[in-house]
C-alpha cells in the first residue's frame, strides 16, 4: 500500500531527522511541530541534519499546532514523535485530519500504543520501537549521532488488519534506519522500556553523558537493577523477552537478559558526548519522560506485587529534579547509593 501524504507530528531532534531522510526520498511531508523559532527557522532554511561525516540541509513543509485546524487534505500516515506525556493530546489533534483508512505510529518511548488505542481505535494504531540518537539546542538544527545505517526501529500491530500493513509502513521507515516487523510488539516496546529504564534517567541524575556515569562501577550495578526489576515487571504483567536491536535471539534468563539490554545499548548506541532525551529535556528547563518510564515500571510493578526498589529511588529523585527541590548533579550518586542501601 502507498501513502499518498505523511506527517511527522513533534519534529524535535529525531522526528525533523527522520522527517528529512523521508522527505529526500520523495515522499509528501509534512512537519507539524510546536516550537515556534523552530518552525519558522525550519520555513527559512530546512533542516539542517548533522551527522557524524557529513551535513545535510533539506526543505520541508511546516505547520504549526495552530495550523492543523487548517488541514484540508487527510493524511495516510503519520508518525508521532512527541514525548510520551504528550500522546493524549497530539492523538486528539490529529484524529480530525487523519484519513478513514490512515494510520497513526508512535515512534516515541514508553508504552504509548494503549493511549493511542484508547483514542483512535486499535485499526488505526502501529505500535513502534525506536532507537536513534539525535538531539536539538538550535532552532532548524538536529545533531544526529546515529545515521540511518546505524538507527533501528520495530513496527508492529495490536490486531490483525494493521499487522498486515506493517510491511508497507516498514517501507516507508527504511528510509530512515533498520526496520523489524515484529507480531509482538508490546513485549518489543517492553524490551525498550527495560533499557530506557536502566539508562536515560538514571544517568541524568548525575547532570552528565552516559558514556561518563557507566564507568563508575556503583552507578553500573544500579542502572542494571533498574534493568532487571523492570524486565520482572514486563514479564508479570504478560509480555515476553523478545530480541531487539537487531539481535537475531534473546537470553531467555531474564537477569541475563536485563543486562545484554544494558551493554548492547552502551556498546551500539551511546557516544563520548551522548546526552540522554531526560537530560536534554532537563538542560532546556523541562520536564522529561520519567513517569513514563521508571514511573511505569514502579506503578506496574506495585500493581503485580513486584519490587522496584532502585526505580523507585530513580523516580524519587527525578521528581525532587523536577520540582525544582534539587539540581541533577553529580553529587546525586552517594544519595542514590544511600538510598538503595536503606531500601
Amino acid at each position: 500500500m502507498s501513502f499518498r501524504r505523511i506527517a511527522v507530528m513533534g519534529a524535535g531532534a529525531n522526528g525533523a531527522s527522520i522527517g528529512a531522510d523521508l522527505v529526500r526520498a520523495g515522499y509528501d511531508v509534512t512537519y507539524i511541530e510546536q516550537w515556534p523559532d523552530h518552525v519558522e527557522a525550519m520555513r527559512q532554511a530546512g533542516v539542517t541534519v548533522n551527522l557524524p561525516h557529513d551535513t545535510v540541509v533539506t526543505p520541508v513543509n511546516v505547520l504549526h499546532l495552530c495550523q492543523v485546524a487548517e488541514v484540508k487534505e487527510k493524511f495516510d500516515l503519520v508518525f508521532l514523535v512527541v514525548k510520551a506525556y504528550d500522546t493524549r493530546w497530539a492523538a486528539e489533534m490529529i484524529k480530525p485530519v487523519l484519513a478513514e483508512d490512515g494510520l497513526v505510529v508512535g515512534l516515541q518511548n514508553g508504552m504509548t500504543i494503549d493511549d493511542l488505542s484508547d483514542i483512535l481505535g486499535p485499526t488505526r494504531v502501529m505500535g513502534a520501537v525506536i532507537e536513534c540518537c539525535s538531539n536539538m539546542f538550535e532552532p532548524g538544527i538536529c545533531n544526529r549521532e546515529t545515521p540511518p545505517e546505524g538507527s533501528w526501529f520495530a513496527l508492529g500491530g495490536l490486531v490483525p488488519p494493521v499487522q498486515e500493513r506493517a510491511e508497507s509502513v516498514a517501507e516507508v521507515l527504511r528510509h530512515a534506519g533498520r526496520v523489524e516487523v515484529y507480531d509482538d510488539i508490546r513485549s518489543a516496546k517492553w524490551m525498550k522500556l527495560v533499557a530506557n529504564a536502566s539508562e536515560l534517567v538514571t544517568s541524568a541524575l548525575l547532570d552528565m553523558p552516559l558514556h561518563e556515569v557507566v564507568k563508575d562501577d556503583d552507578m553500573r550495578t544500579y542502572m542494571k537493577q533498574c534493568a532487571r526489576e523492570a524486565l520482572a515487571v514486563c514479564i508479570a504483567s504478560g509480555s515476553k523477552i523478545v530480541p531487539i536491536f537487531g539481535l537475531t535471539e534473546a537470553e531467555q534468563d531474564p537477569e541475563k537478559y536485563a543486562v545484554e539490554l544494558f551493554e548492547l545499548v552502551l556498546a551500539h548506541f551511546t557516544f563520548p558526548n551522548t546526552l540522554t532525551t531526560v537530560l536534554q529535556d532537563w538542560r532546556k528547563g523541562r520536564r522529561a519522560e520519567i513517569q513514563e518510564i521508571n514511573g511505569h515500571v514502579v506503578t506496574v510493578g506495585a500493581k503485580l506485587g513486584i519490587p522496584t526498589p532502585a526505580n523507585q529511588v530513580t523516580l524519587d529523585i527525578a521528581r525532587s529534579i523536577e520540582s525544582g527541590e534539587r539540581d541533577a548533579a553529580p553529587a546525586n550518586r552517594d544519595i542514590i547509593l544511600a538510598s538503595l542501601r536503606q531500601s
